[in-house]
């Protein structure tokens, strides 16, 4: 027996008529409140730099491929498969899917959704079954700026995670490039210091040979031989360096082993002359961090719209369209059935189905809840205030870090540069020492002390220019890199 629940037509059109009326005055009151405002957040980047490079016809800074300024095409095949294959670039990225994946999930949180379920119950004298099978449908409307305010925190969760995956490419390039400015460095530096141990040693043994001839002391041999046990003590110490950084590149690349190309030595990188003049200082605010509190003031805005929504009333839509068939026993009578081409057999004494279509609107007000929503909803408001003052922190440190190493850079640049001023004379010099021997008129503890004076300005040179290069990569990664384009809702306010 197939039975429906029906209503007169006049009755059901009534029903529907409040229905539609109620739905209207719940649109034109949930169209009072003002959706929350995103503050304006303070631009408080300097007009310029304090400190510029002056380097005239310079390199224009690059901040998509800033280590191109090497010209050392092992450097940039390092980066391109760190960017390929480091693992923390594929961990963020991954989260940043998972991010994107949980948004579109979230859109449809204010949308109609239908959903099919079945369940069986049981009378309470336990003689008859009821399986139940049917649709079922609801509608929440985002009234009073909750539909705006879930989008926000959605899409600022979205943008975290894009920001996330930058800063990480961003951290993993000048990490690879200051690891790879460490090995060369290194291996050009242990050159150096082989070359200070040979000339230690020829100073060890002429002062030994000054001694044999009565024309030097024993404290001239005993100096000369702590400088040679010194300089092959200092001659071990790039080996350590150079096992470091392989390894650090290693676990860049992701990777165990070192690869094996980078242990033969290869001349080190030097940088150009780089022209700064015409970076504006509000090119920090692509810093991670400062993007990053930028989207959480986005993410409190809707925090807040959420807060403010809950102290309002929600309002939707309902419907539900089930089958009910009930099974009755009581005797050993069997019933044989056919449905959905399926045959069974029961034992009742009646088998009857009902067919059931309820709708209608749904409301939820709150009365009385001690100001818990208010007090929630001032809390949002403290966070968001909080957010903003942390905008600004990290707007002023990113600057102020970003001044710092602009600094350090000039400075690093002006050593380089004296250092092989330096290095051009104690070449000279070690020249004229040589011309002074061959033509009688010095002897080989001269030439030998101007050669080693010529290799310590090599050394010297080979550290400042490594220095240079160290606060060239330190300073893009404190003025931070492009970020991708961020996600944006094109039905609803924008992000800032």
């Amino acid at each position: 027996m197939l039975t429906f629940a029906t209503s007169s037509p006049r009755r059901h059109a009534t029903a529907w008529l409040r229905a539609s009326a109620l739905a209207c005055a719940s649109l034109l009151a949930a169209c009072g409140p003002l959706h929350t405002k995103i503050p304006d957040l303070p631009k408080d980047t300097p007009a310029d730099w304090q400190a510029r490079n002056k380097a005239a016809g310079g390199l224009a800074p690059d901040l998509d491929h800033w280590w191109r300024s090497f010209d050392d095409p092992v450097l940039n095949g390092l980066i391109e498969r760190a960017l390929k294959d480091n693992l923390n670039i594929q961990i963020a990225g991954e989260r940043l899917q998972a991010a994107r994946a949980v948004r579109h999930a979230k859109r449809s949180q204010f949308w109609p959704n239908l959903n099919f379920r079945t369940q069986v119950e049981t009378a309470p004298n336990s003689t008859t079954g009821y399986l139940v099978a049917g649709f079922d449908s609801s509608w929440e409307f985002g009234f009073f700026g909750r539909d705006l305010a879930n989008k926000r925190v959605n899409l600022a969760d979205e943008n975290l995670a894009i920001i996330d995956d930058a800063g990480m490419r961003v951290t993993v390039v000048a990490e690879v490039a200051r690891n790879y400015v460490e090995l060369r460095a290194a291996q050009s530096r242990a050159l150096v210091l082989n070359d200070v141990v040979t000339q230690r040693q020829k100073q060890v043994d002429l002062a030994a040979k000054r001694l044999q001839l009565r024309l030097g002391t024993q404290l001239e041999l005993d100096r000369a031989q702590v400088e040679l046990q010194q300089a092959q003590n200092d001659a071990g110490e790039p080996a350590v360096t150079v096992v470091q950084a392989g390894q650090a590149l290693a676990v860049l690349l992701g990777v165990s082993t070192p690869d094996p190309a980078l242990q033969t030595a290869a001349a080190q990188p030097k940088l150009p002359a780089i022209d700064f003049r015409q970076t504006p200082a509000d090119l920090v605010r692509t810093r991670a961090d400062i993007r990053r509190a930028e989207q959480n003031v986005v993410r409190a805005a809707g925090e807040l719209g959420i807060a403010r929504a809950d102290m309002w009333p929600k309002f939707g839509l309902f419907g539900t369209f089930v089958s009910s068939s009930a099974l009755t026993g009581g005797d050993d009578r069997v019933v044989t059935y056919k449905r959905n081409n399926v045959t069974g057999k029961i034992k009742a004494e009646e088998v009857s189905s009902d067919f059931v279509f309820i709708a209608g609107p749904t409301i939820s007000i709150p009365l009385v809840d001690w100001g818990a929503r208010r007090k929630i909803a001032n809390a949002h408001e403290r966070a968001l205030q909080a957010s903003v003052l942390a905008y600004r922190e990290a707007v002023i440190e990113g600057v102020a870090e970003a001044q710092t190493m602009l600094a350090q850079f000039e400075a690093k640049s002006a050593s380089a540069e004296s250092t092989q001023k330096t290095l051009e004379l104690t070449e000279h010099s070690a020249q004229s020492a040589q011309t002074m021997q061959r033509i009688g008129l010095g002897d080989g503890m001269e030439t030998a002390g101007a050669n080693l004076a010529s290799i310590q300005s090599r050394l010297a040179r080979n550290l400042a220019v490594r220095d240079r290069a160290l606060a060239y990569i330190a300073l893009y990664k404190a003025l931070g890199g492009t970020i991708p384009p961020m996600a944006k809702d094109t039905k609803h306010e924008g992000l800032p």
